[in-house]
């Protein structure tokens, strides 16, 4: 009986600085988390800094051998989110670089480097490594996190998805209008006629304006934007907000003005298989975010080429489903709820991490 293991890829994955760089900075010494942040953004611009490996990741079943490596961009969001064009593109290539000396065969795009890439496909043109912006995996936890909330409430929800146009939100909204979790979808984005197409495909509602969350039972948040951009006077009382952006999109003063609402952490996944050493990445060490859990899925399946670049089919969606099921000796699951690193009891969550997300429609292929 051949007994050689399975053969793996090695996966790379990119991460920046959040709205405050001197909190992350902190991760890695606290004396440079007292620099303020727009000191460290001017030294960003100015200086010729270079990516660094942040974290090293391995799996439990081969702890000999390095399975990825997280890497930090010298980029803030406000500069993804700016019009320096050529200073992203140099930085993100010298971090692909970096990744394929260091033997990585798929690039995963954390936070804001898969829009300030276009979901990736600014990247298409390098053949050297295969790249994926991890959505396919996060728009499955968003919907089985969806469905974890609606399973504890009295009613069926409306639920208003804002950034639905976007690349997780268009395939979130497709897969939650086909499993029925929701009374109604209200679709909230910046373009009328995306949101409109997607709304007569899907029966569902849909607004360019914040306000249309204000009848929403569960508000989920996919917007790529440097700070908040949902405020108290968005929500309905006793709402429930799960805010899957990188950097955060809600703010802990939400949470204070709005005792009534809860507000949970998005994007999550359990990962206890997986062991990060070196800097953190504001998460425990048994947890990942989805996008990251991607990107780890396709170097165990020795995955070669492109994964999930733009909006993520149904079909990359279930795909990613069935990968997490066949590496489950290593937990990959929805990780269980907390609300901004804290954790927080949801009515109808339960232990149980063995369904990644509601069922997609028949002719998906896992």
């Amino acid at each position: 009986m051949d007994t050689t293991p399975a053969p793996r890829g090695r996966f790379a994955f990119l991460i920046h600085p959040r709205t405050d760089p001197s909190e992350d900075l902190a991760l890695i010494n606290p004396v440079l988390g007292l620099i303020p942040g727009r000191v460290v953004e001017k030294a960003m611009r100015k200086l010729p800094l270079k990516p660094w490996v942040h974290s090293t990741v391995t799996a439990a079943d081969r702890p000999d051998e390095v399975l990825g490596d997280v890497i930090a961009l010298p980029l803030t969001p406000t500069m993804l989110l700016g019009d320096d064009r050529a200073l992203i593109a140099r930085r993100v290539d010298q971090a692909i670089d970096l990744a394929v000396a260091r033997g990585a065969t798929v690039l995963g795009l954390g936070a804001l480097t898969a829009p300030a890439t276009a979901g990736g496909a600014k990247l298409r043109r390098r053949t050297d490594i295969g790249v994926t912006n991890g959505n396919a995996y996060t728009a499955a936890v968003t919907a089985a996190a969806v469905e974890r909330i609606a399973a504890g409430m009295t009613e069926r929800p409306v639920v208003a998805l804002v950034g639905a146009n976007g690349s997780v939100g268009t395939a979130v909204a497709r897969v939650l209008g086909a499993s029925g979790v929701a009374e109604e979808l209200v679709l909230v984005g910046r373009t009328p006629a995306a949101l409109a197409a997607l709304a007569g495909d899907l029966d569902a509602t849909w607004s360019t304006e914040m306000a249309a969350c204000r009848r929403a039972d569960v508000v989920v948040l996919m917007t790529s934007a440097a700070g908040a951009v949902l405020t108290a006077e968005h929500l309905k009382l006793g709402a429930v907000v799960l805010d899957d952006t990188q950097p955060r999109n809600s703010s802990p003063a939400l949470a204070v003005e709005r005792p009534d609402v809860t507000i949970l952490d998005g994007g999550v996944v359990a990962t206890p298989g997986l062991l990060r050493t070196g800097h953190g990445i504001g998460l425990p060490v048994a947890s990942s975010f989805a996008c990251l859990a991607e990107s780890s899925l396709l170097a165990l399946a020795d995955h070669r080429g492109h994964g999930t670049i733009g909006r993520p089919s149904l079909d990359q969606v279930a795909r990613v489903q069935g990968l997490a099921q066949r590496f489950g000796h290593l937990g990959f699951g929805l990780a269980q709820p907390t609300s901004f690193g804290e954790p927080v009891a949801v009515n109808g969550w339960t232990r149980s991490s063995r369904r990644e997300a509601p069922a997609v429609p028949d002719g998906a292929v896992a």
